[in-house]
């Protein structure tokens, strides 16, 4: 049957704020481990401790967005070569997964070294989804082929982890509280009884948090959260949200909302200015050339003012 495409969504965003740090990468990468038989022999298999995002120097694309989710990362043995990561996130079903994580290894995990055998990258691609239904894009793949072909099928390894599937316990025991908080903010993305549980049982390790860092991870979450949940749930979130971080400068979805309205209304009243202004030195050179002088031009100007105000105010 052929999977339905969903497009990319807004609230991806979330996700590629918060793993695009390596520290946060790290910490989601072992608990991902821990409920993922690939992941966990990865990891074994390398040194986190030497875990880089490209792009940097070894990556083609820079910054044109492809290898925004890309990582590189040593053996364990210490032998002077290492490994790609794609870590790529879903929301919805996605039928060209593979073959977009195709196009992120041919552009982006490659080594310029000279002398080497092959440029090409060993890479271990890895999809976090947190969407409504089940999907295992690797299980619809590989269930024709007999299971001597499994993990072949593809030219690179790939593992694929529900985020749903880490436990909150290991969330609220997570290092980072950041890491932490956001990965069960993503699992209970659907659930707001569930996420507001877990919100409940955070609550003490977020008041430790530094003010700035704080602020900043409720606002994100709450946008986030508003993607899935929706206008009148989000009340009720930023309640609760500003139980704990209001002290500290948080800035609900609501807010957010309000100031994104505020600040087109001030960009559109500055671009109506600059062309009233505009407009005045138009009138003004046009008036020049007609041989007009001076009192008469600023004469008609007041009564052109004084228009163009009357109109404002039966707008």
């Amino acid at each position: 049957m052929e999977e339905k495409q969903e497009a990319k969504k807004p609230h991806d965003a979330f996700f590629r704020w918060l793993f695009a740090d390596v520290k946060h990468l790290r910490y989601l990468l072992e608990l991902a481990g821990k409920i993922n038989i690939d992941v966990g022999e990865f990891l074994a298999a390398v040194n986190l401790d030497t875990l880089v995002r490209i792009p940097d120097s070894y990556s083609e694309v820079y910054e044109t967005g492809d290898a925004d989710l890309a990582f590189r990362v040593n053996v364990l043995t210490g032998a002077p070569v290492f490994v790609g990561i794609l870590v790529e996130h879903k929301s919805g079903r996605d039928a060209d997964t593979f073959n977009q994580l195709a196009r992120y290894m041919r552009s982006v995990m490659k080594r310029f070294d000279e002398g080497r055998l092959f440029d090409g990258l060993p890479t271990m691609a890895m999809i976090f989804y947190n969407g409504r239904d089940n999907w295992n894009p690797l299980e619809l793949l590989e269930k024709d082929y007999p299971a001597y072909f499994h993990g072949m099928v593809l030219p690179f390894r790939c593992a694929f982890v529900n985020m749903s599937d880490i436990p909150d316990s290991d969330c609220l025991a997570c290092e980072n509280v950041t890491t932490g908080f956001g990965i069960a903010a993503m699992a209970h993305a659907y659930d707001k009884d569930a996420f507001l549980e877990v919100f409940r049982q955070f609550k003490p390790k977020l008041r430790k948090m530094p003010s700035n860092e704080l602020s900043c991870l409720l606002e994100k979450i709450s946008l986030y959260l508003a993607e899935y949940l929706g206008k009148e749930v989000m009340k009720e979130l930023n309640m609760a949200f500003k139980s704990i971080g209001q002290k500290y400068g948080f800035v609900s979805a609501g807010d957010s909302f309000r100031q994104e309205i505020a600040d087109a209304r001030t960009e559109e009243q500055a671009k109506a200015e600059a062309k009233l202004a505009q407009n005045r030195d138009d009138t003004e050179t046009v008036l020049r050339e007609m041989g007009m002088s001076d009192e008469k031009i600023a004469e008609m100007q007041a009564k052109l003012e004084v228009l163009r105000q009357s109109r404002q105010s039966h707008g």
